[in-house]
């Protein structure tokens, strides 16, 4: 049984790679472990930010003392149930982000439109009929880059949860989460070098090569 799991292992890796090759070919280039831990640690420091602000005090199991059993008493805002509540649907926020393509480093990944979508965007506003081969309706959907993301930080989340939790407990405030997870544990042998790197807005954007077929309206 090992030995035929191993063997459906190396089958799923080959096909893996094949069709990787074959999309870096088409221009889709998947983030990588580096940009997947800095969107999950932006994202969650925002979250706990948000969920942070609240001063309610909750009641939670029980504590023994003198008059005998009494539900004990904590801040919110030291509590696990923040941090649940925080992390729950936390990589469903990175279907919030847009691939742009006019970037070359992770900044790529960011929220809002890309310069090429706003252009393209203006053409249509403008009556040029722009042909890229996918509905107009479908030009603002995640694309295959973005839903890729969301299932690696998904996974993240999944293989460091307790990480988390300890920075949590012991460094939220103290110890950036890009730093304690990403350049400490993630990517302790690898490359962190993206999670220097900030978006920069720029007066005048590097043109963007479009591959588009325009056509006037009024010449259909």
């Amino acid at each position: 049984m090992k030995t035929q799991g191993f063997i459906l292992f190396i089958l799923f890796l080959s096909v893996y790679k094949c069709f990787a090759g074959k999309e870096e070919e088409e221009g889709v280039k998947f983030a990588n472990k580096c940009e997947v831990c800095k969107i999950l640690a932006i994202e969650l420091e925002n979250r706990l930010e948000e969920t942070g602000k609240s001063r309610d005090v909750i009641e939670i199991g029980y504590s023994l003392d003198d008059t005998g059993l009494k539900k004990k008493k904590t801040k919110y805002k030291k509590s696990e149930l923040r941090l649940v509540e925080s992390l729950d649907g936390i990589c469903e926020r990175v279907l919030q982000y847009n691939i742009h393509k006019e970037r070359t480093d992770s900044t790529r990944f960011s929220k809002g439109m890309s310069q090429t979508f706003r252009t393209l965007h203006g053409l249509v506003n403008k009556g040029v009929k722009v042909e890229l081969g996918i509905p107009e309706e479908l030009w603002d959907k995640p694309s295959v880059e973005i839903t890729n993301m969301k299932t690696q930080c998904e996974m993240l989340l999944e293989e460091h949860e307790s990480d988390i939790e300890e920075w949590y407990f012991k460094s939220e405030g103290e110890v950036p989460l890009k730093s304690f997870l990403c350049s400490q544990l993630v990517l302790r042998d690898g490359d962190d070098s993206c999670l220097l790197e900030d978006v920069k807005e720029t007066e005048n954007p590097k043109p963007v090569q479009l591959e588009a077929n325009r056509k006037k309206n009024d010449e259909l």
